[in-house]
C-alpha cells in the first residue's frame, strides 16, 4: 500500500503504443484452475509460468475476529486454491519474531478506514501461528513470499532497527524459525522491507527517507549491506527491497545486481501524477472517511467519462516498467496492483471498473514476458467482499496468469528457480 507517490510524466512517456484489448490473455483465458498443471505448485513440468500471488500482508493473523476473512485459515486457503491463486505475500513480523516469537504483542492500528489488517488496537502471537499457516499453504501447494510492514507495537520494537545490520539479523532469524520449522522451500522470495524506505514502513531509518527515495546514498547502501548479509547466511533465497517508483532513470543508473528482482506497485490512480486521486479528491486518509466519501461521489464518474485516457496510463506504466526489465535483465513480480490503491465495500463504491481495469492491468504484465509472478489486485483478500465472491473471475485471471509465457532471459537465477 504506497503513500503519495506517482510514476512521473518522463516514466508516462516510456513507451508509446496501442491500448491492448481489455480482455484476458489471448488463448488460455478459459482454462480452468489446474489444466495442465502439476497437482502441487501449479506449474507444468517441463516449462515454468509465473505464479499468480495475492496480497495477504498483515491481515492473515491480524484479521481473525468472527467475520473478518481471517478467522479461519482452511476455509480462506481453500478458497484461494478455488480461485486459481498458488502464491501469497505475507508479513511475517521478523522485528517481533525475532525479538520473541511466543510473546503476545500489542499492535496498534495503521489506519482505520482501510479493510487491511486490524482498524483497531490488536493482539498477536507468532508462533505457532506462523508455522501453522505456512504448513497449511504447503499442503495445497501455495508458496510464501515473504515480506513486511514493519507494524507498529505498543513499544515501537520496530526503532530498534537501527541499522541494516540488525534488519538482517532479524530476517536471518525469521528464516532459521521457517527452516527449523520445516517450511523454507515453500518460501518463494523474501522482500527485506515493503516500499522501501516509505516513512510508514520504514521510519526507523536516519536520515529520513520516504517514498520514492530508495535511490538515496544512504538507502542504496543499506540495501546492499542487508542483503549481503541475508545472503551470506541463505544463499540461494530470492531477496530483494519493494520500492515506490521514484525516478525512473535511477533503475538504470545505479547497480542493483544484488537484488533478484523488482516487485513495482503499479496503479492506474498513481499514473499522470497522480491525477484521478486528485479529481476524485482523495488523499490517502488514515483516519478520516472524508476520503472515501468522495471516492464514493466521483471515482465511477471520472473514470467512465474518459476510460481510455486512464487505461493508457495504465499500460504506460506497465510498459516503462516491463522496459526497466529488459534494460536491467531482471526479473518483475506485482503485488500490489492495478486499478485504485485503496477501495473497499463500501456504500457507492463499485467493483466492475476496477475490475475492468484488473483485467488490463495483468493482461498486459504477463503478456511482455518480464513478470515471474502477477496479482490480481491488492483487494483479492475474503474481507473485500465485492471482489472474493466472483470466483469465476478469477480463476479466469488466475488461468491466464499461470498460463503466459516467460522470457527467456529470464528463465534463470534464483527466482526462476524457485517458481
Amino acid at each position: 500500500m504506497q503513500r503519495r507517490k506517482f510514476l512521473s510524466g518522463a516514466a508516462s512517456a516510456v513507451v508509446a503504443g496501442a491500448l491492448p484489448a481489455a480482455g484476458l490473455a489471448s488463448g488460455r483465458a478459459d482454462m480452468t484452475p489446474g489444466e495442465g498443471e502439476t497437482a502441487v505448485g501449479g506449474q507444468t513440468s517441463d516449462v515454468k509460468h509465473p505464479r499468480a500471488i495475492t496480497m495477504w500482508e498483515f491481515s492473515w493473523i491480524e484479521r481473525r475476529w468472527p467475520g473478518a476473512g481471517f478467522e479461519d485459515w482452511d476455509r480462506a486457503l481453500d478458497e484461494l486454491c478455488e480461485r486459481g491463486y498458488n502464491a501469497v505475500r505475507i508479513d511475517p513480523f521478523p522485528h517481533l519474531l525475532a525479538a520473541d516469537p511466543h510473546k503476545t504483542w500489542t499492535l496498534l492500528p495503521e489506519w482505520s478506514v482501510q479493510d487491511w489488517g486490524s482498524p483497531g488496537v490488536n493482539r498477536i502471537v507468532l508462533a505457532p501461528a506462523l508455522f501453522e499457516f505456512l504448513g497449511k499453504c504447503k499442503a495445497r501447494g501455495v508458496m510464501a513470499g515473504l515480506s513486511t510492514w514493519y507494524r507498529k507495537d505498543d513499544s515501537d520494537t520496530r526503532m530498534k532497527i537501527t541499522g541494516p545490520d540488525v534488519m538482517a539479523a532479524n530476517w536471518i532469524r525469521t528464516l532459521e524459525l521457517i527452516e527449523q520449522a520445516g517450511f523454507l522451500a515453500s518460501i518463494l522470495y523474501t522482500d527485506l522491507c515493503n516500499e522501501w524506505p516509505g516513512d510508514d514502513w520504514a521510519p526507523f531509518v536516519k536520515p529520513h527517507l520516504t517514498y520514492g527515495q530508495w535511490d538515496n546514498p544512504v538507502s542504496l547502501a543499506w540495501m546492499q549491506k542487508a542483503i549481503a548479509l541475508v545472503r551470506a547466511r541463505y544463499p540461494e533465497m530470492p531477496l530483494f527491497f519493494s520500492v515506490a517508483t521514484g525516478n525512473m532513470a535511477a533503475f538504470g543508473e545505479h547497480d542493483l545486481s544484488y537484488f533478484d528482482l523488482l516487485d513495482p506497485h503499479i496503479w492506474m490512480a498513481q499514473t499522470r501524477d497522480g491525477e484521478f486521486y486528485q479529481l476524485t479528491g482523495y488523499n490517502y486518509e488514515h483516519f478520516d472517511e472524508k476520503g472515501y466519501t468522495n471516492l464514493s461521489l466521483k471515482a465511477a464518474e471520472v473514470y467512465r467519462a474518459r476510460p481510455e485516457y486512464w487505461q493508457a496510463g495504465l499500460v504506460q506504466a506497465i510498459e516503462a516498467f516491463a522496459g526497466v526489465s529488459r534494460q536491467i535483465g531482471m526479473p518483475l513480480i506485482t503485488t500490489e496492483c492495478w486499478g485504485v490503491v485503496d477501495y473497499k465495500d463500501w456504500p457507492l463504491l463499485e467493483w466492475d471498473w476496477v475490475k475492468e481495469l484488473c483485467v488490463l492491468g495483468a493482461q498486459t504484465a504477463t503478456a511482455s514476458g518480464r513478470w515471474l509472478a502477477a496479482a490480481s489486485s491488492n483487494f483479492c483478500e475474503p474481507q473485500f467482499v465485492g471482489m472474493w465472491r466472483d470466483k469465476l473471475w478469477h480463476q479466469q485471471m488466475t488461468a491466464a496468469i499461470k498460463a503466459a509465457e516467460i522470457a527467456t532471459d529470464l528463465r534463470k537465477g534464483r527466482m526462476y528457480a524457485r517458481l
